[in-house]
């Protein structure tokens, strides 16, 4: 058995442990700038093995929920060294998720009310962004028709992913997460049924398909190396108007083949099964995750892999010592329990989370959780 709770290597990375703070989005920056609030609420789950920051846009034009801290500008730069700075005194380590939503955001985000950009024009059917409501109050707002951007601007947006990288690194970070996954713009890039692109980037070949992701992570290695470098992914979802497609399969095995190929620190790949298989019994999405998560660690060589969603203790040593994943991500437990790796270690009851304060507001629910203490 392998112990959890011991030491562990990533990619020349010394963890704690292998829990992972998975990215969760709070909105709790004001003015896109981390804060000391948002330095402290990190600091105080800095016993997890790795931490991976909320989503923080490359651009303003990625930015799809209002109150996000972004790593585009200085402010944003100095904003999130301060978060680092705190987590590593506390001998945590912090990854930076890269983000740009694409079509998932609104004109009252985007500077002069543009449209969204992605790589196609079709809207996300039902799908909402956190931008101003026409009242001017902000709120919940269905996400805008965006534009398709033009073959000569996907090279800008690769560069906007690079320079986030080298900022992230300046900025403290020990690496960076690129956001491929939930429907944000890789995946619109990736499923066939989304982009409906002509040029180099058409997703009717595989190649086509994986052009962009694969200049998106090459341009970042060449910036900060690939041992700083992970990827998101979440074969299977079906956030914000993602349809499945018959060369699922086929696209993410390419994908993580491609990763382990170039050396990159990990994939991180989010459980989204429930949704895809939600008339199934828990037994048939079980051995679907495993079948997906074997097939994906097949390709990886020594890259590590990492599970989200719906995770547990037990699924977690489980999982780890059948080989199948080598981290274990853990998203709302961390929210009311900031000292969750020794509520896990010792056994100790979970709070649970206040939805309410999930998005936006002040400190409650936020920074106000309390350690575990005994009667």
């Amino acid at each position: 058995m392998i112990d959890l709770f011991a030491p562990c290597n990533l990619a020349g990375l010394a963890l704690n442990n292998r829990f992972v703070m998975a990215p969760m989005t709070r909105s709790r920056a004001p003015h896109d700038i981390a804060t000391e609030q948002v330095a402290l609420h990190y600091t105080q789950r800095g016993t997890a093995g790795l931490i991976v920051s909320e989503g923080t846009p490359i651009s303003r034009e990625g930015q799809g929920y209002l109150f996000n801290p972004g790593i585009y500008t200085p402010e944003q730069i100095q904003g999130w060294k301060l978060v680092t700075d705190s987590v590593h005194s506390v001998g945590g380590k912090m990854f930076a998720q890269l983000w740009h939503v694409g079509r998932v955001s609104h004109t009252s985000i985007q500077l002069d009310g543009k449209a969204p950009v992605s790589a196609t024009s079709k809207a996300a059917q039902g799908a909402v962004a956190f931008g101003y409501t026409p009242e001017g109050e902000p709120g919940f707002v269905a996400t805008s028709t965006p534009r398709p951007l033009t073959t000569e601007e996907v090279a800008r947006v690769v560069e906007d992913f690079a320079q986030a990288a080298h900022n992230a690194i300046e900025a403290g970070f020990d690496g960076v997460e690129v956001h491929g996954a939930n429907g944000y713009l890789i995946e619109q890039f990736l499923n066939p049924l989304v982009n409906d692109r002509s040029d180099r980037y058409s997703a009717d070949t595989l190649e086509g398909r994986l052009r962009f992701v694969f200049e998106v992570i090459d341009a970042v290695i060449a910036r900060i190396g690939a041992h700083r470098v992970g990827i998101r992914i979440s074969p299977y979802g079906q956030l914000f108007d993602m349809p499945l497609y018959p060369e699922i399969d086929e696209t993410y095995a390419a994908l993580c083949a491609g990763m382990g190929a170039r050396g990159i620190a990990y994939v991180h790949v989010m459980d989204q099964t429930h949704f895809f298989l939600a008339s199934e019994s828990a037994t048939a999405r079980d051995q679907a995750l495993r079948s997906l998560l074997e097939h994906c660690k097949a390709q990886l060589g020594h890259t590590a892999l990492i599970l989200a969603g719906d995770m547990t203790l037990e699924r977690a040593q489980d999982l780890v010592d059948a080989g199948l994943i080598d981290l274990a991500g853990f998203g709302q437990p961390f929210i009311a329990n900031p000292d969750l790796v020794a509520r896990l270690k010792n056994g100790w009851p979970l709070a649970v989370p206040d939805r309410a304060s999930y998005y936006g507001g002040s400190g409650t629910g936020y920074v106000d959780y309390s350690p575990y203490v005994s009667a």
